[in-house]
């Protein structure tokens, strides 16, 4: 419970008034998903309550788009720009245009390929993609106690918390205390409850045998349960994870169905995401990561994450 009391007290200390009437432009991957809505309402929010005027466009899930909508907000002199990059390794091309702009830029929720290499005046406000998988590879090793088969629905190949999660997956898999499990399959489904639900039927219509799904968002996971009732291969014993601890995610966990998720704290990166830009446009310093924590959501604790995202 203490990681997250820490992390919403950050999240609040985080919308100081420090700005003046900025003006702050966001360009998010895309309006149709879930959790990015959410993040993108705490955006608002977050601005809103320390003063600041901000501008939220929807790339579509365009990275010509994306690129152009930064364009735009470089021509009306924003004084701080919020990229949720479409595709994560188109982030240099952005970094180099803003930087050039003089104007401060903030990537949330996805790690830009360039982070490495990002000058002072760009910062990442996110969670560590790496543990969020960590976190859910292990508790589902141990609901399967150490061994068993599971197949991997992962979302948009192009965003680094993909691969990152995934291959936490994989060293969680190929660790001491889960060698005795398997991955008998993997497949992109871009984030997409149809698309999870589409890949779990091709899955039981080729009478793949397997123990558990593992999912690296809500979405798809949602998808996969809705395919296995479908086809009524559902059982109260069915394992499937996912990640983000969505509203509908808690209801499925509630319903006992979906069995583990983990707690992307979305109020927390967008307020976070708010006042880093705030802060680089008033020439202050931000670290160059702002970590918001993910946190092991089970049947056993899902009451305390009710109402978070």
């Amino acid at each position: 419970m203490k990681p997250l009391l820490m992390a919403v007290a950050t999240a609040a200390a985080l919308v100081a008034p420090l700005a003046s009437a900025q003006k702050i432009g966001v360009t998010m991957a895309t309006f149709d998903d879930i959790f990015l809505n959410i993040l993108r309402n705490s955006m608002a929010d977050a601005a809103r309550k320390a003063g600041a005027s901000v501008q939220i466009e929807d790339a579509g899930s365009d990275v010509g788009k994306q690129l152009s909508q930064i364009q735009n907000m470089i021509a009306q002199k924003v004084d701080a720009v919020i990229v949720n990059a479409v595709d994560t390794d188109a982030t240099p091309k952005m970094t180099r245009l803003l930087t050039e702009a003089r104007i401060p830029l903030v990537y949330v929720n996805r790690k830009p390929a360039d982070f490495e290499k990002l000058p002072a005046s760009v910062v990442m406000v996110a969670s560590d993609e790496m543990a969020a998988g960590r976190l859910q590879a292990e508790q589902v090793c141990k609901l399967l106690g150490g061994k068993g088969s599971i197949l991997v629905l992962m979302g948009d190949l192009s965003n680094e918390s993909t691969r990152s999660r995934t291959k936490a997956v994989d060293d969680v898999v190929a660790g001491k205390e889960c060698s005795g499990i398997s991955i008998a399959d993997r497949r992109e489904g871009k984030w997409s409850r149809t698309r999870g639900q589409d890949i779990t039927i091709n899955w039981l219509s080729s009478g793949l045998k397997f123990d558990a799904i593992v999912s690296n968002d809500d979405e798809m996971a949602l998808g996969a349960i809705n395919a296995l009732k479908a086809t009524k291969k559902w059982t109260p014993r069915t394992i499937v994870a996912g990640i983000d601890a969505t509203p509908d995610a808690l209801a499925s966990m509630k319903a006992g169905d979906l069995k583990v998720t983990v707690f992307q704290n979305a109020a927390g990166q967008g307020a976070g995401a708010i006042d880093a830009a705030i802060r680089l446009s008033g020439k202050q310093s931000v670290e160059r990561f702002v970590n918001i924590p993910f946190e092991l959501v089970t049947p056993g604790n899902m009451a305390r994450y009710a109402g978070k995202n």
